[in-house]
């Protein structure tokens, strides 16, 4: 069997490739799991366009059912409508049907707690061992519940991003903004062209076909966004959006034609919300660029680090009240909105930011802070994945070092991070630094010694 065929079971979710991994049979049995951990209240399901994602959110609909949870079905939205639609019902959980940013073949299951939030470890370590333990509260012969649609999960989550403070619709309306927004082929437009519409955007629509058969790449990298820098430029936009799969995950890219990346996302958001609250905490993972914390003592504000996952940057946003955080992979989390990653609710934000500034995408973003952030992965396997560990204290003399996800070495000049996936057999490395050789040199050392361990 090869690595493609395995269930990838994460702290929050699983995925895997459908008719391998994934099969109905494993949708249903999961989410029997996840109707006995939510007891008797109604759980959330929604999915993101893939053509697998019908036949599985069927069989997710039969594990509620047969664990006594009645069904709220949201349809096809992206995963932060679900989430707040979590919240609107006070329901007991939520589940999603999305692989996000993997591959056309993939799909998975996605858990959300009543917080709206994803399962944190140890509620995942809950599920995990009803499932594993087939430990599952079945109702029997008594009356299934119901199942519920709900076709307003899209509409509500408009109203929320145009209610909010951060966010002056008419300010933004009289911009007349003229926007490209790729959602790729996923769930990005179902909220993304309603909204950009109601703040008056003279919208233009690529891939907006919500057929979940991806004309580019998956993730809103520069790499898969050429199609986009074309449109913008044909189009004479101010600015165009990409967003991935479920709608959770927001690249830019300027009003010339240039994908700035998803770092920058977060970024300038986190200037807008720092810049009318005068500081605060920011929180963030621990490979999220130091452009964060150069901006945020700018700000008089400070930043939080987390290990890399969703899940920790929303539990460290309200442990810390933050008042916004995310990651740098194009998330961005406003807590007065909820606490997930929002492409839409960045979208609003970075308009809020041109409308009040009066400034173009490339003015904004060439007021940031720049540095060179470089990522690289290497397949290492469990062995020598932990000798890799070890070794990298020969690299951390005279510096500060973070632990709590793999290894983060901290000095002046950058960083270095260096964490095995939790998802695949391959180590990732992440590295920052003002001048480009150094952040050249930093990886350099980490591949080395990977070079070492295979030998």
């Amino acid at each position: 069997m090869n690595d493609g065929a395995a269930l990838v079971v994460g702290v929050s979710g699983v995925r895997g490739i459908v008719g391998e991994a994934l099969t109905p049979e494993v949708a249903c049995r999961f989410a029997s799991a996840m109707g006995s951990y939510c007891g008797d209240g109604s759980v959330v399901v929604g999915r993101d366009t893939r053509p697998s994602g019908d036949a599985l959110r069927h069989a997710v609909f039969s594990g509620l059912l047969a664990t006594g949870s009645a069904v709220i079905d949201v349809g096809v939205c992206p995963t932060p409508s679900v989430q707040l639609s979590v919240l609107h019902h006070h329901a007991a959980g939520g589940v999603i049907v999305t692989a996000s940013h993997n591959p056309f073949e993939y799909n998975g299951l996605k858990f959300v707690s009543n917080r709206g939030i994803f399962l944190t470890a140890r509620e995942g370590s809950r599920l995990r061992k009803i499932h594993d333990g087939n430990d599952f509260e079945f109702i029997g012969n008594r009356p299934a519940p119901m199942i519920t649609e709900d076709g307003k999960a899209a509409s509500r989550h408009v109203a929320k991003i145009t209610g909010l403070s951060m966010v002056n619709v008419d300010r933004i309306r009289g911009r007349r903004f003229r926007v490209v927004l790729d959602p790729g082929n996923g769930t990005g437009g179902v909220v993304g062209v309603p909204l950009l519409e109601a703040l008056g955007c003279e919208t233009h629509v690529l891939n907006g076909e919500p057929t979940g058969v991806f004309s580019r790449g998956p993730e809103p990298v520069p790499e898969n966004l050429e199609g986009l820098c074309g449109a913008v430029m044909e189009r004479r936009a101010d600015v165009g959006f990409a967003t991935d799969p479920d709608g959770d995950r927001l690249s830019i890219v300027t009003e010339t034609g240039k994908a700035i990346g998803e770092e920058f996302s977060m970024v300038l958001a986190t200037n807008l919300v720092l810049s009318r609250v005068g500081g605060g905490a920011v929180v963030t993972n621990l490979s999220t660029s130091m452009m964060i914390d150069r901006l945020a003592r700018s700000h008089g504000g400070r930043v939080v680090r987390t290990p890399v996952g969703e899940v920790h940057v929303s539990e460290g946003m309200i442990r810390e009240r933050a008042v916004v955080g995310g990651e740098g992979n194009g998330g961005v989390i406003l807590p007065e909105a909820h606490l997930g990653r929002d492409a839409s609710v960045g979208m609003a934000l970075v308009l809020e930011l041109l409308a009040e500034r009066t400034c173009s995408i490339s003015e904004a973003w060439g007021a940031l802070p720049h540095f060179t952030m470089i990522k690289r992965k290497a397949r290492v396997e469990g062995n020598s994945r932990k000798g890799l560990m070890d070794a990298l204290s020969g690299l951390s003399e005279g510096a500060e070092v973070d632990r709590s996800d793999g290894v983060k070495i901290i000095r002046g000049d950058g960083w270095l991070h260096v964490r095995p996936s939790n998802t695949e057999p391959v180590v990732r490395v992440v590295a920052e630094a003002d001048d480009p050789s150094r952040a050249e040199a930093l990886v350099a050392e980490v591949m080395t010694l990977l070079g070492q361990q295979r030998e």
